[in-house]
């Protein structure tokens, strides 16, 4: 309401939609990330608010094997006084490192596309320990975009059957009748 000086209160004004408008809110630039340690798949909703996939990316790493990666046995010592020798267990699971260097590579990837103004708002999909390691990643202004994260692994899932696991932040899908 606004007041005219010394009397009384006119009302505000309200802008007339066309009928059907009021169903359709103004475009959020959303992106959904879906992500596990050797697949990463950028989503964003349509005007109708159906989910498509913008791009994606795969791990170099994902199908190599453990002795592709690096030793896959461990290293011996043994005791100057005696002549047994005795395995050294390695100290990390190389798939478990490439898989965080791989999250970590999806946050930088963020970082750059929140720096160039590609969306406003972010939602994480990952297992949560690929959850964890992107948002590690993420610097101050990209982290303050995200506005959902979910701990599950959603990577195999068409984007189709997508909505239902993202109905917090994605509207059904919605399309005029004709």
């Amino acid at each position: 309401m606004k007041r005219c000086p010394g009397r009384f209160k006119l009302p505000a004004r309200r802008r007339i939609l066309p009928e059907g408008a009021a169903n359709v809110s103004k475009r959020r630039d959303l992106l959904i990330v879906i992500a596990d340690g050797e697949h990463a798949r950028f989503v964003r909703p349509a005007a109708d608010n159906a989910l498509h996939a913008d791009r994606g990316f795969d791990s170099l790493s994902a199908h190599k094997r453990s002795a592709e990666l690096g030793s896959d046995h461990p290293g011996a010592s043994f005791h100057s006084d005696s002549s047994a020798h005795h395995a050294i267990t390695p100290r990390h699971d190389l798939h478990a490192l490439e898989k965080e260097k791989f999250a970590h590579l999806i946050g930088a990837s963020l970082n750059a596309a929140a720096g160039a103004g590609q969306f406003s708002e972010l939602v994480l999909v990952a297992p949560p320990h690929v959850l964890a390691a992107m948002r590690a990643t993420l610097d101050t202004t990209t982290g303050a975009m995200v506005v959902g994260t979910l701990g599950k692994d959603l990577i195999k899932v068409p984007d189709h059957e997508l909505q239902p696991h993202l109905a917090e932040w994605v509207h059904p899908v919605h399309r005029p009748h004709r």
